[in-house]
């Protein structure tokens, strides 16, 4: 579902990411390695950076707001780190303190060309359980809302990240 989605979305993928963790068999490892200040080896991210690459080389849009708690989990550190490799290769990404993300969602979604919704549904552990497609067009009109508000409030990555 996902794979046809990012392929295929003509403009823009938004994402609201609002959990302090995610959990990952993928980036298990990177993250011990961030956490314990070693060198970070990438090469589970690789097809995620490509398929932003590409995306963006053809003219569209890849953006993100990441809803975070301060100070920040060791997850969220290591989520700026990466974001810093995302960032380079064409999608913007902004934080936005959660103290400062009233009236926006407890929960994850994707929208893509504002008019395909997917809502993201996790495990108390953190582990991705799989996406919910919303076809309703008012839960559609709203998160394009929830998207413009976080976008408006939340903080480039660059200066979040050298606060």
């Amino acid at each position: 579902m996902f794979s046809q989605l990012f392929r295929s979305f003509e403009h823009t993928a938004f994402r609201l990411e609002t959990r302090d963790h995610y959990r990952s068999a993928n980036e298990t490892e990177a993250l011990r390695q961030f956490v314990s200040g070693e060198p970070v080896g990438m090469s589970w991210f690789q097809n995620w950076l490509i398929m932003i690459r590409e995306a963006t080389a053809a003219g569209r849009r890849f953006a993100r707001v990441r809803v975070v708690t301060m100070p920040l989990t060791d997850y969220s550190r290591f989520a700026i780190f990466c974001s810093g490799h995302t960032s380079a290769v064409g999608e913007e990404i902004r934080y936005l303190r959660r103290d400062e993300a009233a009236g926006l969602p407890d929960y994850d979604y994707w929208l893509f060309d504002s008019c395909k919704l997917v809502r993201m549904h996790f495990d108390e552990a953190e582990n991705f359980l799989g996406g919910e497609i919303i076809e309703d067009p008012a839960l559609i009109v709203q998160h394009n809302y929830w998207r413009d508000a976080a976008w408006h409030r939340a903080m480039r990555r660059d200066d979040f990240a050298t606060e």
